[in-house]
């Protein structure tokens, strides 16, 4: 947890010399380039991220170029004096340092091969691990046969030192806070491109990451999104032999973080019995409080579609302090806040809102109402110095129109789902923070995620928090016109 004196004490410097590399090489594997000529997701964005992805369409190696793209590709690049390059990604990050990765289990998609990938986001393209068709494995560590019937299932990981570098061991919440946010452009991107999709959370980790042959010091898997209508189950899956291919070192040296491993190794399921007892749990709510005040009703259209929203989006660094209407926050509440399709529960997550300057709503804290479509009022007044002290005293957590905090209890949470349910809350909170990034990049203006004063957060929103942690922060707001040039966004061919 981050306190004011935690912060001011805690010492922590980055070291230059040893920042990890941005993408992770595998030097000697077989290279699939993918095709640039892919599909646009061209479906309004807030229709896209609001709508469950239960489409029919094939999934062809287009449309999988199309769902890698948008999900995790490149967007941008920006060169600085000395040759310095910043990679620009489709989806947030914390600290723009890109921990997550994604593995392609396929096995029925149109023009590749059967086989285990790694994709690789610098030069599109994927790298094979295994030949063959592994999707059978993949649905015994996950206890769920219907990803054996899926064309494929992409798996997200993190790789931690990528984010320890500078986070420490709190980078532990920041792994499913950014699949979080990866996976609101996957299953938008999905809806956009007509394919099905949905999150599995729950599998037998040490065989996911045998399966990819990850080194499990360093890099564990967080996620599967099985992908595309469900057809002819796979055959039998090869012998999975145990594989270590080579890697190019991220950084001359690495510090280890044991809280971290152990956090991710005490949070891991061992059988797949384990896993379908886990999947059964369900998870106590509390009665909400307050006054509410009626949000108008939300927009279902941005004018914006998805692949241009993608493009457009990037972690706003300064707001101006304007104000947003009304309309613009309860489309982006609403639509960010929708269930997510996967193997647990969503509403593990409950959202309370600083309101600075939005025209028709007053000033003030409160606690946002999914049924209702409401905001419960926990007190009135101006609070964006209050708000600027919770996000770790960053002006951006003041001078955005709204900013968004995300709570859980995680008590309840804990109790039903054993200490996987803290990567299944972060992992929400992530979701909705990245939802919340496209519904204002949609609607025109910006959105950053910020970091926080733990104990703060709740007692600010106390007594309708009590009994709750703080997990996420996402502001959005008026961008400052003009204060940093966007980099060009790289070229890509659009395709019917």
């Amino acid at each position: 947890m981050h306190s004011p004196e935690s912060v001011r004490t805690g010492g922590h410097r980055l070291d230059w010399a040893i920042k990890p590399e941005p993408f992770k090489i595998y030097p000697d594997l077989p290279v699939v380039s993918l095709p640039r000529d892919f599909p646009m997701p061209e479906l309004d964005t807030l229709a896209a991220i609001s709508t469950a992805a239960t489409g029919t369409a094939a999934l062809d190696f287009e449309r999988l170029a199309a769902l890698l793209f948008f999900t995790a590709g490149v967007t941008k690049r920006s060169s600085y004096p000395g040759g310095g390059v910043m990679y620009f990604r489709a989806a947030p990050s914390t600290g723009a340092l890109y921990q997550t990765e994604v593995y392609l289990v396929a096995g029925a998609v149109d023009g590749l091969a059967a086989g285990i990938y790694h994709f690789s986001p610098g030069d599109f393209a994927l790298r094979r691990l295994r030949e063959g068709d592994f999707r059978g494995a993949l649905a015994i560590a996950a206890a769920e046969e219907d990803l054996a019937e899926r064309p494929a299932t992409l798996v997200m990981t993190a790789i931690y030192w990528r984010n320890t570098w500078k986070y420490q061991a709190r980078g532990y919440r920041h792994l499913f806070w950014d699949s979080g946010s990866m996976l609101a452009n996957l299953l938008a991107s999905a809806t956009a491109l007509g394919l099905d999709a949905r999150a599995v959370t729950g599998f037998v980790d040490l065989e996911v990451n045998g399966l990819l042959g990850l080194d499990a010091e360093k890099e564990g898997a967080l996620l599967l999104v099985p992908v595309g209508a469900a057809g002819r189950s796979a055959p039998a899956s090869p012998v999975v032999v145990a594989i270590s291919p080579s890697i190019i070192p991220l950084s001359s040296s690495e510090v280890d973080y044991p809280i971290l491993r152990d956090a991710y190794a005490n949070s891991s399921l061992e059988t797949e019995s384990e896993v379908q007892a886990w999947r059964e749990g369900a998870i106590r709510r509390k009665e909400r409080e307050g006054v509410p005040i009626g949000l108008p009703a939300p927009r279902r259209e941005a004018g914006r579609g998805l692949a241009e929203t993608i493009m457009a989006r990037g972690s706003t660094r300064e707001f101006s302090g304007a104000a947003i209407d009304a309309d613009d926050l309860s489309a982006a509440l609403w639509h960010a806040s929708r269930g997510w399709p996967a193997d647990v529960p969503s509403r593990l997550v409950d959202l309370y809102v600083s309101v600075h300057a939005v025209e028709g709503i007053e000033r003030g804290a409160y606690a946002y109402d999914r049924d209702a479509h409401a905001l419960d009022l926990v007190r009135r007044g101006d609070f964006r110095r209050e708000a600027v002290f919770l996000c770790l005293e960053q002006p951006l957590g003041g001078m955005s129109s709204a900013t968004v905090f995300f709570l859980a209890d995680l008590g309840a949470v804990l109790e039903a789902f054993g200490n996987r349910g803290y990567r299944a809350a972060n992992l929400e909170a992530g979701l909705i923070g990245g939802r919340l990034y496209l519904a204002a990049y949609a609607q025109r203006f910006g959105a950053t995620g910020l970091t926080f004063y733990d104990r703060d957060v709740v007692d600010f929103f106390a007594p309708h928090a009590a009994g709750k942690d703080a997990l996420f922060v996402t502001a959005v707001g008026r961008s400052v016109k003009g204060v940093a040039r966007s980099p060009a966004p790289m070229q890509i061919t659009r395709s019917s």
